[in-house]
C-alpha cells in the first residue's frame, strides 16, 4: 500500500512589522494550505510562520526526520532575511519547492498605501530567499504565479508526485530472482553506489526460495485467484493448467515480496530451475499491483518502474516495463513496436486484456506460459532509462506518441504497443543510442518529462531529455558537457 505522504508549508517573515501583520500572514497561509490541499494529489500542511533561525532550523529538523512528510513548500509573504535560512536549509534533506506567489492576485488601486505595502512583500521577499537558495546551491524547483492558478497548482501536483517518487526510491528493495542474462551490459550495474544515490537495496534470493514457496500455495488459494481471473480479463485458452500455475506463482511472489518489503523484482529465462514456466501472467498482475518489473535480471528497470507507477495517478498509474523490438520503417509511416516476451503491465492495455496461451520458444519453460495479450493505448506518454555511466547513473527520457497498432499482428501472441518517437523515429534512434539508452524502459503515460527531470534534479543524477526539438547535433554537445560538469561534481 502507498504511504499516505503530505508536504509542509513553511512560510517566512520576521519580527520586524509587528504581531499584528504576522497574525494576518498566518491566517492566510493557514487558508492557502486549505485550498491548495483540496485540489493537489497530497496535504499542503501549513506549519509554521518562521521568524528566526531557530524556528526554520527546528521545523527542517523535524521534516528530515518525518517519514510522511514528502517535501517542503516555503514562501516568503513578507521580507525574510536569507541569513536566518542558512542553516535550516544546509541541512534540509527532502525536495525542496519554493512557490513564489502572493496572496492578491491585482494590486487594489484604491486601497494601496504603505501598510499594504509591508504586508504584501513577496515581490522581494521570494528574491532573498532565492538568492540564499543559489548561494548554497541547492537543488530545488521555482514555480512563480499566483497560488489559485490553475498552471500554479498543476505544476506543483507534478512536483509533489516527484518528490513522492523520491521518498519511494529511498526506501526501494528489489528482489531479484536469480542473477542477469548472462553477458548482457546494460543490466550490470554498481548497486553499493545506487543504494548510496537513490536508496535502492538490491539483492538476491534463489530460485528455489520461490519453488518452495509456490509448493506451499492451496489450490483453495489457486481457486480464489482464478476467479479474479475471470472477473478482470477474457479467458482465451483452454489450458486451464498453465493458468493456475502462474496464479500460483503470482501468489508465491507477492508473499515473498510482501515478506521481505520489496516493491519491485527480476527474473530471468536462463534460471528457472524447478520452475515448469516463466512467470508472464504473474508478473504482469503484479506490476498491475504496483509492483515494478526487470526482465533478463535488470534489476534497474524494476525499481524504476515501480518508483514511476508511485509517481502516476491514485498511486499507481499507466507504467510499465517496456522493450524496443522492432521497426516499421516504411517512408511517412515510421514506429516503434514495443513488447516483451510476457510481460507488459495490463495498466497500458487500450481495452480488456484476454489471456492466452502460447510456446516460448527461449529459456526452460517445460510448459507454454499463459500472459495477457492486448493492444496499448494511444496518446502521449514517455519512455524512460536509468543507466550507469560509472561513476554516475543517467536517467535517458524521450517524448513518444503512442499509437493504435496499424498492423493487427495476428500471430504475434504478446501484449504490445506501437508509437513514434520524437523528434522522429530515425533522429530518435540515433539519440537514444547515442545517449546509451537502454533496450529495456519504463513506459509511461501518466509521469511526464518535466516529472522526471524534477525527481533526477532531487535525486541528484544528470538528466538527458529527448523531444521534439532535439537534434544529434545537440545532442553530442549536450553530453560532451555534462560529462566534462559530471566528472568535475
Amino acid at each position: 500500500m502507498m504511504k499516505k505522504y503530505e508536504f509542509w508549508f513553511i512560510v517566512g517573515s520576521q519580527s520586524l512589522y509587528g504581531q499584528d501583520v504576522l497574525d494576518i500572514v498566518d491566517a492566510r497561509a493557514r487558508e492557502m494550505a486549505e485550498a491548495l490541499s483540496a485540489v493537489l494529489p497530497f496535504p499542503l500542511v501549513y506549519k509554521v510562520t518562521a521568524k528566526s533561525n531557530e524556528e526554520i532550523s527546528a521545523i527542517i529538523k523535524e521534516a528530515n526526520y518525518r517519514d510522511e512528510c514528502a517535501g517542503v513548500v516555503t514562501w516568503c509573504h513578507t521580507f525574510s532575511p536569507s541569513k536566518m535560512w542558512i542553516n535550516g536549509l544546509a541541512s534540509l534533506q527532502k525536495p525542496y519547492c519554493h512557490l513564489a506567489t502572493q496572496y492578491n492576485v491585482e494590486i487594489p488601486n484604491d486601497e494601496i498605501d504603505m501598510d499594504f505595502m509591508n504586508l504584501n512583500q513577496a515581490a522581494h521577499g521570494d528574491r532573498e530567499h532565492g538568492f540564499i537558495a543559489a548561494r548554497l546551491r541547492m537543488p530545488r524547483k521555482v514555480i512563480a504565479g499566483h497560488w489559485k492558478s490553475k498552471s500554479v497548482r498543476a505544476r506543483l501536483s507534478d512536483w509533489m508526485k516527484a518528490a513522492v517518487g523520491v521518498a519511494v526510491s529511498r526506501g526501494m528493495k528489489v528482489m531479484r530472482f536469480g542473477d542477469n542474462m548472462r553477458e548482457v551490459a546494460v543490466t550490470e550495474g554498481d548497486k553499493v553506489e545506487v543504494q548510496k544515490k537513490l536508496g535502492w537495496q538490491v539483492n538476491t534470493w534463489a530460485v528455489g526460495d520461490l519453488v518452495k514457496e509456490m509448493n506451499a500455495v492451496t489450490e483453495t488459494e489457486i481457486d480464489a485467484l482464478m476467479s479474479e481471473y475471470e472477473r478482470e480479463y477474457d479467458i482465451a485458452t483452454d489450458n486451464t493448467e498453465s493458468i493456475r500455475y502462474q496464479a500460483r506463482e503470482e501468489i508465491a511472489m507477492k508473499r515473498m515480496l510482501d515478506r521481505e518489503g520489496c516493491k519491485a523484482f527480476s527474473n530471468t529465462f536462463q534460471d528457472l530451475y524447478g520452475m515448469e514456466q516463466l512467470p508472464g501472467l504473474a508478473s504482469q498482475r503484479l506490476m498491475a499491483q504496483g509492483y515494478g518489473y526487470g526482465g533478463e535480471g535488470d534489476w534497474k528497470v524494476s525499481a524504476m518502474t515501480a518508483i514511476l507507477k508511485a509517481m502516476g495517478e491514485n498511486g499507481n498509474g499507466a507504467s510499465g516495463f517496456m522493450e524496443d523490438y522492432t521497426y516499421h520503417l516504411v517512408e511517412g509511416q515510421e514506429y516503434s513496436l514495443g513488447a516483451h516476451m510476457l510481460e507488459v503491465c495490463p495498466s497500458l492495455a487500450a481495452d480488456r486484456p484476454r489471456i492466452e496461451t502460447h510456446h516460448l520458444g527461449i529459456g526452460m519453460n517445460a510448459k507454454d506460459p499463459a500472459r495477457l495479450v492486448f493492444e496499448g493505448k494511444a496518446g502521449s506518454a514517455i519512455v524512460v532509462s536509468l543507466i550507469d555511466m560509472g561513476g554516475r547513473l543517467r536517467l535517458i527520457v524521450q517524448d513518444i506518441e503512442a499509437v493504435k497498432p496499424i498492423l493487427p499482428m495476428p500471430n504475434l501472441p504478446v501484449a504490445r504497443v506501437m508509437w513514434r518517437a520524437m523528434p522522429d523515429l530515425t533522429t530518435g534512434v540515433e539519440c537514444w543510442i547515442m545517449a546509451g539508452g537502454a533496450h529495456h524502459t519504463v513506459l509511461s503515460y501518466d509521469v511526464s518529462a518535466g516529472m522526471m527531470r524534477d525527481w533526477a534534479r532531487m535525486m541528484d543524477i544528470e538528466f538527458v531529455h529527448i523531444s521534439k526539438d532535439t537534434t544529434p547535433e545537440k545532442l553530442e554537445e549536450e553530453l560532451f558537457l555534462k560529462d566534462i560538469a559530471w566528472k568535475l561534481k
